[in-house]
């Protein structure tokens, strides 16, 4: 079955659960307008889908190793979390003076949630960072 990462279904609990518009172009998140949401939602969907959910199955079938003490990943993965972080989807509601993008949390956590449905292995190491930047934060 291939993975697709549900757009559609984020763009509806954004309108009609939780209610972005209230936040999105307002105040500190000026710039995350619906349209760079719905952008932003597509972009993450490409890459979860023909980069990350493609090394799902190939993790299991190849997964790293120690050889000669040296620890060789899955073929693809360090390629995909180059296009990961060079992307800055590592870092989308960190603060714009740490590097990051300065959006909503809501948006971080629905591309969280389709690059970890697409490849949870490889999701773990970025929700690590976010982790690291928060309590960097506080």
């Amino acid at each position: 079955m291939t993975f697709r990462a549900p757009v559609g279904d984020f763009r509806f609990i954004f309108d009609h659960v939780v209610g972005f518009s209230r936040v999105s172009g307002t105040g500190m998140f000026a710039d995350a307008t619906d349209d760079v949401a719905t952008q932003i939602l597509s972009e993450a969907a490409r890459l979860a889908d023909d980069v990350l959910a493609p090394l799902q199955r190939r993790g299991d079938e190849e997964p790293a190793r120690l050889e000669n003490g040296v620890v060789r990943t899955t073929p693809g993965f360090a390629e995909a979390y180059r296009a990961i972080a060079e992307g800055g989807w590592i870092a989308i509601s960190a603060p714009v003076e740490y590097g990051g993008m300065g959006l909503p949390q809501t948006i971080t956590c629905a591309v969280n949630e389709m690059m970890a449905g697409a490849c949870l292995s490889l999701q773990l190491n970025p929700l690590m960072t976010q982790g690291q930047i928060e309590a960097l934060e506080h």
